[in-house]
C-alpha cells in the first residue's frame, strides 16, 4: 500500500505542476456608453487589452441585438461614437475604432428573431416541421430594451440587455422578458455554472435567457436565429468537436462552434462556441438540461435588415464586401420536455478571437486513469519481483550435505 500512495502523492505533483504555469492575462474595461442627450444607454464596450493589442466587443442595440468583435494590433485602441450619425438615417461610419490602420480582423454577430412552433408530435424537427406549425416570430429589432448601465457590474465584469416586446396584445411578455447578458473574462479558467464552458483571455460569454414569457401553445418549442458577418475572401461554418469526456457537462459529448473559413490559414479569426445543451431553470442543473442542435447556415444578404450598429462600422456597402449568413439553434429533444414546464430557458456560447478553447481530460481524471490503468501491471511487476526474491531466499538458505 505504501507504493500506492506514493504513486497517488507523485500524481498530485505532477498535477500542481501542469497548474501551475501562469495563464496570459488581459485588462478588461467594461463601459456603457450613451449618447451626450440620451438617458439610456444602449452601447457597451469591452476592452480586453494585451501587451500588444486589444480585442473590442461592442454590444448594442440599436435594432436587433448586435455584438463587433473587432481584433487591433495596438495596445492603444479606442472606440469613437459619433452619435449625431448613428442616429441619423445614415449611420455609416458613426462607430469606428482607432486608429483604422491597426485593426487586423472584425465581425459581427446579431440576434435577430426568436422561432415558436407547435411540436403537436414531439419530435423537435425544427427543419422539418409544417409552416402552419410556426406562429409569428418574435423580431428582436422591435424589442424594447433596457438600460445596460443599470446591470453594469465593473467587478464582475458582467452587464445584461433585457428586453420586452414592444407590441403585446396577448400580454405574451407582460411578466416575462428575454435577455442577453454579457460577461467578460480576464484570463482562462471555466465557467463555474453549467455548462462549464471552458474560456481564455481572448473570449467573453454571452447568455440568451427567456424568463417567464408565456408560450402560445401547449407543445411550444423555440428556435434562436443569429445573422453573422464574414469578409468575402473567407465565410463562416460550423463544426462539431466531439469528446468521449463529459466530465463538466454528463451525457453531453458535443461541443459546436461558428469559426471563419478563410484562405489564409496563418490569420487568427473570430469564433462563437457552445456545448449542445441549455437549461430550463436559473441553476442550470442537470436534471433540467435541454439538448440544443444547430441547422445549416444559410445565406441572407438580399434578404436581411441591417441593424444600424452593424451599419455604423461596416458602412453602407457592407453586403458588397461581407456574406451575411444565418444560423438557427433550436432547443428540446424529441420526447423530451416542453418550455411550458418552468417557463425558462437559458442558452450560453463564448465569444472570442484566435483558436477555440479546446476541452481535455482534467488532472484529477489524468491521475485517476493512470492508477486505474497501472496498478494491474505494477502488482504484476511487484509480483514477479516478490516472488524472485522469495525464490533466491529459499535456495540461499539452503546447507547441502557433504
Amino acid at each position: 500500500m505504501w507504493f500506492v500512495r506514493r504513486l497517488l502523492f507523485l500524481l498530485l505533483q505532477v498535477s500542481l505542476c501542469w497548474g501551475g504555469s501562469e495563464p496570459y492575462r488581459r485588462e478588461v474595461h467594461l463601459d456603457a456608453v450613451s449618447g451626450p442627450n440620451s438617458s439610456v444607454s444602449n452601447l457597451l464596450h469591452v476592452r480586453a487589452v494585451g501587451y500588444s493589442d486589444t480585442i473590442h466587443y461592442v454590444w448594442g442595440t440599436l435594432g436587433a441585438p448586435t455584438v463587433l468583435l473587432v481584433y487591433s494590433n495596438s495596445s492603444k485602441s479606442t472606440l469613437n461614437v459619433n452619435w449625431t450619425k448613428l442616429f441619423s438615417p445614415f449611420p455609416s461610419g458613426a462607430v469606428r475604432i482607432e486608429p483604422a490602420e491597426s485593426i487586423l480582423y472584425s465581425t459581427a454577430i446579431a440576434f435577430t428573431k426568436i422561432f415558436e412552433y407547435d411540436d403537436s408530435n414531439n419530435t423537435a424537427n425544427f427543419s422539418g416541421a409544417p409552416e402552419s406549425a410556426f406562429y409569428p416570430a418574435y423580431n428582436l429589432a422591435d424589442f424594447v430594451w433596457g438600460d445596460v448601465s443599470k446591470t453594469l457590474n465593473t467587478t464582475a465584469l458582467s452587464a445584461e440587455f433585457q428586453g420586452v416586446n414592444a407590441s403585446d396584445p396577448a400580454k405574451h411578455f407582460q411578466n416575462g422578458s428575454v435577455s442577453f447578458r454579457v460577461s467578460a473574462y480576464k484570463e482562462g479558467s471555466r465557467d463555474l455554472l453549467p455548462p462549464h464552458l471552458l474560456y481564455t483571455a481572448n473570449c467573453s460569454k454571452v447568455e440568451f435567457v427567456m424568463a417567464e414569457v408565456a408560450p402560445r401553445g401547449k407543445k411550444s418549442r423555440f428556435v434562436l436565429e443569429m445573422v453573422t458577418l464574414e469578409k468575402k475572401n473567407g465565410q463562416k461554418r460550423t463544426d462539431s468537436v466531439w469528446s468521449i469526456d463529459d466530465e463538466y457537462t454528463p451525457t453531453i459529448f458535443e461541443m459546436a462552434q461558428l469559426i471563419s473559413d478563410v484562405q489564409n490559414h496563418s490569420r487568427a479569426q473570430g469564433f462563437l462556441q457552445w456545448k449542445a445543451v441549455a437549461y430550463g431553470d436559473p441553476s442550470s442543473s442537470r436534471a433540467e438540461a435541454v439538448p440544443c442542435r444547430y441547422h445549416q447556415l444559410h445565406n441572407v444578404s438580399e434578404t436581411w435588415p441591417l441593424p444600424d450598429l452593424a451599419v455604423a462600422f461596416f458602412g453602407e456597402d457592407v453586403r458588397e464586401h461581407y456574406n451575411v449568413e444565418a444560423l438557427n439553434v433550436s432547443f428540446g429533444v424529441a420526447d423530451g420536455e416542453f418550455y411550458e414546464k418552468h417557463n425558462y430557458l437559458i442558452w450560453s456560447a463564448v465569444l472570442g478571437f484566435g483558436t477555440p478553447p479546446r476541452d481535455s481530460f482534467s488532472t484529477l481524471v489524468i491521475a485517476i486513469m493512470a492508477v486505474a490503468l497501472g496498478m494491474p501491471a505494477v502488482l504484476l511487476i511487484v509480483g514477479f519481483i516478490t516472488m524472485c526474491i522469495l525464490k533466491k531466499k529459499r535456495y540461499s538458505e539452503y546447507e547441502p550435505i557433504n
